[in-house]
C-alpha cells in the first residue's frame, strides 16, 4: 500500500508547537506524538525536519511535513510562510517526509520560487505534493500545476478568502465535485460530527490540529464560554 492509499479515509492529527510553547520541547513532542499514535491517529502532520525524523522514528504512518517560521507573522493573512521555498522542500524530503504540504495560493513567495517550482521540487524528491489552499480557484490551479492533494487548510486564513464559522464545508464540497484528486478538509475542526460530515461530503481525509494538540486553545474555549451571554 502506498502513502496515498494509506491516507484514504484517514484521520490525520497535526502535532505542532511553536518554539515559545512547552510542547515544542523534543521530549514533550515525542510524548505528544506517541499519545496520538496510541489513540489511533492514521497520519501525522508535523513542522520542521526535527519533528519529521521524530515521527518517522515512532511509526510507519504517513507523515505530512511543512516548514514555518518560529513566530507566525502578524500579517499572516498577507504573506506566504508555509514551506515557502524549494530549499524548504529539500530539507523536509531529506528528513524523510512522505507528503510535503505548502502554501498553495498564487501569492508571491519571498524566495522568488513559483508555486509550480515548489510542486516540481516535491515530485523531484519523490514525495507527494499537498497544496494548502484558501479558495476554490486556488485549488483548481494547484491541481493543474501538478499537486497530488488539495487541502482547505488556508480557507479563512488569507485576506482574500471568506471567513466562515467552523470548517469550510462549502469549499470542500465544491473541490470534491470539480477535482479528480484527493481533497482533504483541514481547519477549525472541533467535533467528531464535523469529521463525519467531511467524509459524507467526499473528503479523502481529515486533518485535525488545535482541537487535539493545542491545550492552551482548548482551555481558552472553555474559559471564554463563561463570558458569553
Amino acid at each position: 500500500m502506498n502513502n496515498m492509499d494509506k491516507l484514504k479515509n484517514a484521520v490525520i492529527i497535526s502535532s505542532q508547537a511553536m518554539p515559545c510553547e512547552p510542547f515544542y520541547n523534543q521530549v514533550a513532542m515525542q510524548a505528544m506524538m506517541q499519545s496520538l499514535i496510541n489513540g489511533g491517529a492514521q497520519g501525522l502532520r508535523v513542522a520542521g525536519a526535527r519533528d519529521v525524523k521524530l515521527a518517522k522514528s515512532l511509526c510507519d504512518l504517513p507523515v505530512i511535513a511543512i516548514t514555518k517560521p518560529d513566530k507566525i507573522p502578524d500579517n499572516y493573512k498577507e504573506v506566504v510562510y508555509i514551506t515557502p521555498s524549494v530549499d524548504d522542500v529539500k530539507i523536509l524530503a531529506e528528513a524523510g517526509a512522505d507528503v510535503i504540504a505548502f502554501d498553495g495560493t498564487l501569492r508571491n513567495r519571498p524566495s522568488g520560487d513559483s508555486l509550480g517550482d515548489i510542486i516540481s521540487a516535491v515530485h523531484n524528491q519523490g514525495c507527494l505534493a499537498m497544496a494548502d489552499i484558501s479558495t476554490f480557484e486556488e485549488g483548481i490551479e494547484a491541481h493543474k500545476l501538478g499537486a497530488d492533494i488539495v487541502s482547505t487548510t488556508l480557507a479563512g486564513y488569507t485576506s482574500h478568502s471568506e471567513v466562515v464559522d467552523g470548517p469550510d464545508f462549502g469549499l470542500l464540497e465544491r473541490l470534491v465535485k470539480n477535482l479528480d484528486c484527493p481533497v482533504i478538509l483541514e481547519g477549525r475542526i472541533w467535533s467528531p460530527n464535523e469529521v463525519k460530515r467531511a467524509f459524507d461530503l467526499g473528503a479523502y481525509a481529515v486533518v485535525i490540529g488545535s482541537a487535539v494538540t493545542r491545550p492552551h486553545h482548548i482551555v481558552q474555549r472553555f474559559v471564554e464560554v463563561k463570558d458569553q451571554k
